[in-house]
C-alpha cells in the first residue's frame, strides 16, 4: 500500500430535506412514479420555472431542481428561475428543494413548455423525499410501502463520525457491529453481515462481508446521502438482502455550464483524527465530470477506563468520480472507486499487574506499552490492509417509449492481515476477491396507469487465498436472477409488488498441506479443505400498499418473502477466525435461509407534529447460526490450539420489533424541532435450549431525543442556515443474550449527551464563503460498552476487573467545507 499523504478535501455544499407533495404540474393524474410516454429522441423544449417561499412570495436563489432518473440537476438563479434545455420528451419525477424548507415533488411533462411555479414552505418533515433504492424507479417515499429512511447529506454535515457506517448508525432501527472506530458493520433490524445488502450508487459492494471484523469499503466523504431499506430486498438485488439494503449515493451531477468544487477539512479531538477532501465537477453541454480525492488519519482512540487504546489507529487513502454524458437520449458514464485503508487490530491484552495495554516486538518478546507506543500514527501487528477498486459503466437510455438501464462493474477486494510481530510485513492471510457484477432494467410503458419494470442481476465472482494461514477455501460463484415489478395507483392507495426467480452457485476448491503447513498436490498432505459445489435456487416476492386516509395520515403494510444463500465461510470454513476467537468448521450441506416478513406503519403529519410509527414481524427458516461441538463425554470440543470448535448449524428463527418516531415543530415556531425515536428488536430460535434461545449480537432498546433550533437567516447579519442541537441518547441494559458456550454476556445501559452548532458565512452577495460545523460527542465522557461492541469481548484487565475495552470518550469535531466555483 503506498505511503498516505493527505489531501485537501471537500464535501458537495447541496441544500436537502424532506418534503411535500405538490399537485402534479400541467398534467392531471400523472403517475407517481412515471416513464416515458412519448418519442424521447427529439429533445423536450425548455423547461423552465421559478422557486418561491410559499408563506412570502420571495424568491429562493440557489434552490435545488433535480429528475433523478435522468440524472439532470440545475439551481434556481438570482430571480428564482430556473431551466432545463437538454431533457427527453416524457413524464418523470421532479424534485425541488432548498435548505429549510420541506421539498416538492411533482411528475412534469417535458413536452409541454408550460413554465412550472414551485413554492417551498418552511419546515423539516420527510414528506416528499425521493427514493432510488428498493423499487424499480425514483419514488416519492411516502408513496412506497417499504420501511425506508433517509439520511441526507445536511444530516451528515452535522454530525461526528469515523467511517461511513458510523455516519448513518443513529438511524431508527440501524445499529452497527464495532471493531474500534475505524471497522463497522451495518445491523438491520437485528440482522447483519451477509444478510445486509451495501450498495455504492446502486451496485453491490462485494467485500469479505462474512466477517464481522471486515468493515463496509466506502469513503465517508463520497456520500451525499444514504437511503435505508429496512425489509427484505431480494426482489431487485438478489441473494443477501433478507435484512434490507443500504445504498450510499454520491452528489447528483452539477447544472449545464457550471464547474463546482469544495475543500473539506475534519478534525477530531479523541483519537486525533484528521480527514480532508476535495471534490471537483462540472458539465459542459451534457459532457459532465466529478473526481474526489479523499485521506484520512487517526492515532489511538481513548475513554476514561482504558486511556489511550492501543493500536487502535487508522489511515485511509480514498479516490472516486465519473466522467460521461447527459443527452436527451439519456446518460452514460463511466465510474471509477477506490478505497485504501490500513488499520490496527485491537487485541486488548494487558499487564496483571499495572493493567497497561502489552504487545509483542519483533523479537516474539511481550513489552508493556508506555507513553511512547501511543506517539504519532503508527500501528504495530496485528494489523490489517484494505483495497478496494471498482471500475463500471451506468447507462440510462430513453428507447421512444421505453427506458432501459444498464450497469456492468468489475471489482477487486484485497485484504491483507498481517499477525506475526517478528516479522512485521509477512502477509498471514491474504485473500483476492474479483467480482464482475451486472444489472439490465427495462421500463415499460405505462398500461392503464401500471408502470412494470423486469429486469435481471447477477454477478460471477472469484475468491483466492494467497496467505500462510487458511480460514475459507478458494472459491468461485456464480448466480443470476430475473424479476418483474409493478405499481399503480388506485385514487388514494399506491400498490406496488412483484416476483424473482434466483440460482446460485458455489464452488470451492480442494486443498492439501503439508507438515509445514505449504499447499501441496491433492493427496500429498493432510487434507485442510474439501471440494464441493453448491447449488441455492429460490423464489422472493412481495406485495404492499400505502393508503391516504387523508393529506395528513398515511398507512402502510408490505409482505415479503426473501431469501440468502449460505457464506463460503459457513459452507467451508476450517479454521481459527481471528475474528471471533474461535475454530469454525463449515457445512457444505447448508439450505438457502428463507423469511417471510410482515411490516405495517402509519403517518402522521401536520403543522405542529409528525409522527411514525413502524411495526414488523420476521420469520427465517433455515437461519444459519453456529453451534459449540461437544466431545463424547458432554464437554466443549477444543481445537489444537485450545480454542472451542464451532460448527454452522441451522434452524428457525423469529425477529419482531419496530420503530417510533415524534416530531413536534409548534407552529409558527418552525425554527424550533424537538425530535424522539424510540427503537427495539425481540429474536429467537425455535427448538433450542436454555442459554441458546436468543439469537446473538441482538441491538439494545435506544430511545433518541434530540432539541434543534434552525434560522434560515440571523438578521441582517452574515450567518445563514444556523442550527444548534443538543442529544440524548439512552441504549437500555441488554438481557436477552445468546449466553450458552461464553458468546454473549448482559451490557449495562447507559445515556450519551451529543450537542452541534453550525452556520453557512457568506458574502454581501449572499454568496456562502465557507461552512462551520461544531460537535460533541459523548459530551460528559462516559465510559460505555456497546452491546455490539467486539471489542467488549477482548482480554480481562484484572487490576480492575473489568472485562474488554470500552468505547471511545468525549470527542469534539470541527469541520470546514469550502464551496469553489469556477468560471
Amino acid at each position: 500500500m503506498p505511503q498516505f499523504s493527505l489531501t485537501a478535501g471537500l464535501l458537495l455544499l447541496s441544500g436537502s430535506v424532506a418534503a411535500q407533495t405538490s399537485v402534479v404540474s400541467p398534467s392531471p393524474a400523472a403517475p407517481a412514479n412515471p416513464v416515458p410516454v412519448r418519442a424521447a429522441r427529439v429533445a423536450a423544449p425548455l423547461v423552465t420555472g421559478r422557486v418561491t417561499d410559499a408563506a412570502t412570495g420571495e424568491v429562493l436563489p440557489g434552490a435545488t431542481v433535480v429528475f433523478p432518473d435522468l440524472r439532470q440537476t440545475t439551481a434556481a438563479g438570482t430571480d428564482g428561475t430556473f431551466q432545463f434545455a437538454n431533457l427527453p420528451r416524457g413524464r418523470f419525477l421532479m424534485q425541488v428543494r432548498f435548505v429549510g424548507y420541506t421539498a416538492v415533488v411533482r411528475t412534469v411533462d417535458t413536452g409541454t413548455g408550460q413554465p412550472l411555479d414551485i413554492a417551498l414552505t418552511p419546515a423539516e418533515t420527510e414528506i416528499g423525499q425521493v427514493v432510488v433504492t428498493g423499487v424499480s424507479a425514483s419514488t416519492e417515499m411516502r408513496r412506497s410501502p417499504i420501511p425506508t429512511n433517509v439520511v441526507d447529506q445536511t444530516r451528515l454535515r452535522q454530525t461526528a463520525f469515523t467511517n461511513a457506517i458510523d455516519a448513518i448508525a443513529h438511524t431508527p432501527g440501524l445499529n452497527q457491529i464495532t471493531t474500534g472506530a475505524a471497522i463497522s458493520k451495518p445491523v438491520i433490524r437485528g440482522l447483519s453481515s451477509n444478510r445486509v445488502i451495501t450498495l455504492n450508487n446502486g451496485a453491490k459492494q462485494e467485500g469479505q462481508q462474512w466477517g464481522d471484523e471486515h468493515g463496509i469499503e466506502i469513503d465517508e466523504f463520497s456520500i451525499d446521502r444514504a437511503e435505508i431499506i429496512k425489509g427484505p430486498g431480494s426482489l431487485l438485488y438478489g441473494s443477501d438482502g433478507l435484512a434490507g439494503v443500504i445504498n450510499f449515493l454520491p452528489p447528483d451531477p452539477v447544472a449545464d455550464g457550471r464547474i463546482l468544487g469544495s475543500v473539506t477539512a475534519n478534525y477530531q479531538t479523541n483519537n486525533y483524527q484528521q480527514g480532508y477532501s476535495v471534490w471537483n465537477a462540472g458539465n459542459l453541454n451534457g459532457f459532465n465530470w466529478q473526481v474526489r480525492g479523499s485521506g484520512k488519519v487517526a492515532a489511538d482512540y481513548r475513554n476514561r477506563y482504558d486511556g489511550r487504546v492501543y493500536n487502535s489507529g487508522f489511515r485511509e487513502l480514498n479516490g472516486s468520480g465519473y466522467v460521461g454524458l447527459n443527452k436527451s437520449w439519456g446518460y452514460s458514464h463511466l465510474t471509477v472507486n477506490s478505497f485504501n485503508q490500513i488499520l490496527g487490530l485491537i487485541e486488548g491484552e494487558r499487564d496483571s499487574v499495572s493493567g497497561q495495554f502489552l504487545r509483542t516486538n519483533d523479537l516474539g518478546e511481550t513489552q508493556i506499552v508506555t507513553g511512547s507506543g501511543f506517539s504519532g500514527y503508527g500501528l504495530d501487528v496485528p494489523r490489517q490492509q484494505i483495497n478496494h477498486l471498482r471500475l463500471g459503466t451506468d447507462n440510462n437510455f430513453i428507447l421512444g417509449q421505453h427506458r432501459l438501464t444498464l450497469n456492468v462493474g468489475w471489482q477487486q477486494n484485497l485484504r491483507w492481515e498481517f499477525g506475526n510481530p517478528e516479522d512485521y510485513y509477512e502477509k498471514s492471510l491474504f485473500f483476492q476477491l474479483r467480482t464482475v457484477d451486472y444489472a439490465l432494467r427495462w421500463f415499460l410503458p405505462e398500461l392503464n396507469g401500471w408502470n412494470t419494470t423486469f429486469g435481471t442481476s447477477g454477478m460471477q465472482q472469484q475468491n483466492q487465498n494467497k496467505g500462510v494461514e487458511f480460514l475459507i477455501p478458494a472459491y468461485r460463484l456464480l448466480d443470476g436472477g430475473v424479476f418483474g415489478v409493478t405499481k399503480k395507483t388506485f385514487g388514494k392507495l399506491d400498490i406496488s409488488g412483484g416476483l424473482r426467480y434466483d440460482i446460485r452457485r458455489i464452488t470451492a476448491d480442494a486443498l492439501y498441506l503439508d507438515a509445514n503447513e505449504q499447499p501441496v498436490p491433492s493427496g500429498q498432505g493432510d487434507q485442510k479443505f474439501e471440494a464441493f459445489r453448491s447449488t441455492f435456487r429460490n423464489v422472493s416476492g412481495s406485495v404492499g400498499g400505502a393508503y391516504s386516509l387523508s393529506d395528513k395520515l398515511l398507512l402502510k403494510a408490505n409482505v415479503a418473502r426473501g431469501f440468502r444463500a449460505p457464506n463460503i465461510a459457513e459452507l467451508g470454513s476450517n479454521g481459527k477466525h481471528e475474528g471471533t476467537v474461535r475454530y469454525e468448521i463449515g457445512e457444505p450441506n447448508l439450505k438457502a435461509e428463507t423469511s417471510f416478513q410482515l411490516d405495517g406503519g402509519l403517518n402522521f403529519t401536520s403543522d405542529h407534529v409528525s409522527f411514525s410509527a413502524d411495526v414488523f414481524r420476521n420469520r427465517i427458516s433455515n437461519y444459519i447460526f453456529p453451534r459449540s461441538l461437544a466431545t463424547p463425554s458432554g464437554a466443549d470440543s477444543v481445537s489444537l490450539e485450545g480454542d472451542r470448535v464451532f460448527r454452522y448449524g441451522q434452524g428457525d428463527a423469529r425477529l419482531a420489533g419496530g420503530e417510533v418516531s415524534v416530531d413536534l415543530h409548534p407552529h409558527p415556531l418552525d425554527w424550533l424541532h424537538f425530535e424522539n425515536s424510540f427503537s427495539m428488536v425481540r429474536a429467537v430460535q425455535f427448538d433450542q435450549p436454555e442459554g441458546q434461545r436468543n439469537l446473538p449480537f441482538i441491538p439494545a432498546d435506544r430511545l433518541q431525543s434530540e432539541l434543534r433550533v434552525n434560522f434560515r437567516k440571523v438578521g441582517n447579519s452574515r450567518l445563514h442556515n444556523l442550527y444548534a442541537r443538543g442529544t440524548v441518547e439512552h441504549n437500555f441494559a441488554q438481557n436477552r443474550i445468546f449466553s450458552a458456550f461464553d458468546t454473549e454476556t448482559p451490557t449495562p445501559g447507559y445515556t450519551l449527551v451529543n450537542a452541534g452548532l453550525g452556520a453557512d458565512i457568506v458574502s454581501a452577495k449572499d454568496r456562502t464563503l465557507f461552512s462551520l460545523y461544531v460537535a460533541a460527542n459523548n459530551l460528559f465522557d462516559v465510559a460505555y460498552q456497546n452491546h455490539l461492541s467486539r471489542l467488549k469481548y477482548t482480554a480481562v484487565n484484572y487490576t480492575t476487573g473489568r472485562q474488554g475495552v470500552f468505547n471511545m470518550g468525549r470527542t469534539l469535531s470541527v469541520k470546514l467545507v469550502v464551496p469553489l466555483s469556477f468560471k
